[in-house]
């Protein structure tokens, strides 16, 4: 039987440019360790357990993320709107759903989908910093487009995950991949050359995608051919992609999981 039968989905935002990263750990600020405080606070007891649907590193954003709590006893309704009012402002929950015990927060997800904002020509206002990375050039944004189509399909990533990433699968599969123009390009303190490299999957090997930007990066900008790219992921062994771009740019744009019949 289970010992915290209760179980809720919630979904929620935060700005990770102040934050160690989502998993909680010692002697640093985590998007989880603050939240679990708000929640003893609230509930008044450590008779819970909270699981993200995604550990975000150090720097990166999220925009409709998830996690699912376990209680013992049924959820105050006013929960989500208690929680909220301490929370610090550069996280928030966006709402919240009781969801059954077969759900798996992990293994439910249909998908996650990712965006990198990146933007250059003339340096943007340090103000938007939090969510855009500058680079230093003019990148052939049509050849990086095609560039994204090489990552769709299922392919060995290991040549674009962290170098201390030990793991007996490194094959990932690439839904959708595509950079557009940034949704708010011209806007405000955004730059009209500020774009949005978009990718779709179940899930991604550590700092996979701040790789594969830089891979893009370095192809827009004649440093690296349509066929080195290609060969990164026929012999991934060779490790051929540079250090991952910047946290700042990245953002958990979403996370969907997988309808199922409740009953």
């Amino acid at each position: 039987m289970q010992s915290r039968p209760f179980t809720y989905l919630f979904y929620i935002q935060y700005l990770g440019i102040g934050y160690h990263g989502w998993q909680k750990q010692n002697g640093v600020k985590t998007i989880q360790g603050t939240l679990e405080k708000a929640f003893r606070f609230i509930l008044r007891h450590e008779d819970f357990t909270l699981l993200g649907a995604s550990r975000t590193d150090a720097g990166v954003s999220c925009n409709r993320g998830a996690f699912e709590l376990f209680l013992k006893h049924e959820m105050p309704p006013e929960l989500l709107e208690s929680v909220n009012s301490i929370l610090p402002s550069d996280i928030r929950l966006l709402e919240v759903h009781a969801v059954p015990l077969h759900f798996n927060i992990i293994q439910d997800v249909a998908y996650k989908e990712y965006h990198y904002h990146f933007a250059f020509g003339e340096k943007f206002h340090p103000f938007a910093a939090a969510n855009l990375v500058y680079f230093v050039g003019y990148p052939d944004i049509g050849l990086m487009k095609e560039g994204t189509k090489l990552f769709v399909g299922k392919h060995n990533f290991q040549s674009y995950c962290s170098i201390d990433k030990v793991s007996n699968d490194y094959f990932r599969e690439i839904m959708e991949a595509d950079v557009v123009q940034h949704a708010q390009s011209g806007l405000g303190l955004i730059p009209k050359q500020a774009f949005t490299f978009k990718v779709k999957g179940k899930g991604f090997l550590r700092y996979q995608i701040r790789k594969m930007i830089t891979a893009l990066m370095e192809l827009g900008l004649g440093k690296l051919s349509l066929e080195e790219i290609i060969k990164s992921l026929n012999y991934p062994e060779l490790r051929t992609i540079p250090i991952h771009a910047p946290a700042n740019g990245l953002v958990l744009e979403n996370v969907e999981f997988i309808k199922k019949d409740n009953s």
